[in-house]
């Protein structure tokens, strides 16, 4: 069994939490109320800021010109892709990019991202893409569950665009090959080095379903 099946399966009662959210049912059947989604796509768009980071410094830690180059598509692809759809939500909302770029991270957005970024600086790169891994690949997984579970969804008038980036084949790819990288990345580690980035891959799985619960729910700093 590939490394990454394992860390599935092992996650799959939180990833099973996090697809059956109210947020991302509500994604699906279109009741999704609009001030939910709009918290969500403000808290993501900074989210969005540092994960980004991620894949530059994938590209600084990448041993081969291949690797470097994916990531740095990956850079691209969040900076002008995922980030764009977040922009043009706002511009439906009368919120500036500059709006958008100014949000305050809730606690659990900067915990989030802190946990990720300093796993990235200072651990290997398998432990990098551990730690990543989770989004992208439980965004595709909510994005076919609602493209299947709900067949028109991919057309509603708000929510629609999101599923459709999240289901197509181009994210697809771009997550199976991150998939594909940890199981190359993986090979020939000792057992306490596996440990440490399962670890990883259930805390950031954690931190997924936090990160819904947070922008349905609404927390954010104490007054």
């Amino acid at each position: 069994m590939k490394f990454t099946q394992t860390l599935y399966d092992k996650v799959s009662d939180v990833w099973r939490q996090t697809h059956q959210h109210p947020f991302v049912i509500g994604l699906g059947s279109g009741d999704l109320p609009v001030e939910s989604f709009i918290r969500y796509m403000k808290q993501d768009y900074v989210y969005l800021i540092d994960y980004a980071k991620l894949f530059a410094l994938g590209s600084v830690k990448a041993k081969d010109l291949e690797t470097m180059a994916f990531f740095a598509r990956l850079l691209h692809e969040t900076l002008h892709g995922e980030m764009e759809l977040h922009r043009q939500y706002a511009e439906r909302f009368g919120i500036t990019n500059q709006q958008l770029e100014d949000t305050n991270p809730t606690p659990i957005n900067l915990a989030y991202t802190r946990y990720m970024l300093n796993v990235a600086q200072n651990g290997s790169l398998a432990e990098l893409v551990s730690t990543l891994l989770p989004c992208m690949w439980s965004y595709w997984e909510i994005g076919k569950m609602l493209t299947e579970n709900y067949p028109g969804s991919p057309e509603h008038p708000l929510y629609g665009d999101w599923i459709k980036m999240y289901s197509s084949d181009e994210f697809g790819s771009l997550t199976t090959w991150l998939i594909d990288s940890l199981d190359r990345l993986v090979e020939g580690k000792a057992d306490h080095e596996l440990q440490i980035i399962e670890d990883h891959f259930l805390t950031t799985s954690r931190f997924e379903y936090m990160f819904w619960d947070m922008v349905y729910q609404g927390g954010d700093w104490p007054v």
